[in-house]
């Protein structure tokens, strides 16, 4: 059963992501040249975290819940770039879905080989 915690934490996450995502500008710094795309990875390695932290209460093979957590991520990744698409002074980019999708993916192969030097 999904702990109540886990799933109000995911939430609020996903909350906090629209919300950026509803701003016409974000005021964070540029340092260099495509590091959207690492902010992108970042938040989305934090989600895919939440997310696991979630769906390993009612699923017991952690390699489904690796993929589970990847294709929910990058699903929401995708939906975040539809919603910009409508949001003014903001674009879609396919590129910050890939960087989703990585962040996500980083996330899980982190916490497996975590999982596997912690055995």
């Amino acid at each position: 059963m999904i702990r109540a915690l886990d799933l109000t934490v995911l939430l609020m996450y996903f909350l906090f992501i629209y919300w950026l995502s509803d701003q016409s500008s974000l005021p964070a710094p540029m340092w260099f040249e495509h590091q959207d795309k690492i902010n992108h990875a970042g938040a989305y390695f934090i989600m895919a975290l939440l997310a696991w932290r979630c769906f390993r209460h009612f699923i017991c093979r952690p390699i489904i819940v690796f993929f589970l957590t990847v294709v929910f991520c990058s699903l929401y990744g995708f939906s975040d770039e539809w919603h910009q698409s409508f949001v003014e002074g903001r674009q879609s980019d396919v590129f910050d879905w890939v960087a989703d999708t990585m962040g996500a993916i980083l996330a899980m192969l982190s916490l497996r080989v975590y999982q596997i030097f912690k055995s």
